[in-house]
């Protein structure tokens, strides 16, 4: 069932135009032909609205970290040599499931991002 689901968010992400790839201490990577300010913004927003209390939020480095329910979260944003921003999600002692923090994290970042 998991693999299935898995499957289903990376067509939908294909149609969407993003690529999304899962490492285990980065279990969302999404990368987007939108500009860095666009993403930056999505990325802060969504982990607000998921709830994540975020205690540093650094541009310049494109580091934003925080925690939820005791557990660690990092995004990261890197502009990529085509243009595209490369973001990052990990909270890998999250013990949300069904959906998963970074789950809901991406859904929530979608929006922003108006798809």
């Amino acid at each position: 069932m998991r693999r299935r689901t898995l499957l289903l968010v990376a067509a939908s992400a294909l149609i969407g135009g993003c690529i999304f790839e899962s490492y285990p201490t980065h279990p969302v990577v999404v990368s987007t032909p939108a500009n860095f300010d666009r993403s930056w913004d999505a990325a802060v927003g969504a982990a607000q609205d998921v709830g994540v209390q975020l205690t540093l939020v650094d541009r310049t480095a494109g580091n934003i970290t925080g925690t939820k329910g005791g557990a660690a979260v990092r995004i990261e944003l890197r502009q990529l040599v085509d243009n595209s921003v490369q973001v990052k999600f990990s909270a890998p002692d999250s013990t949300e499931t069904n959906p998963k923090l970074g789950d809901l994290w991406l859904n929530a970042y979608h929006k922003r991002m108006g798809r």
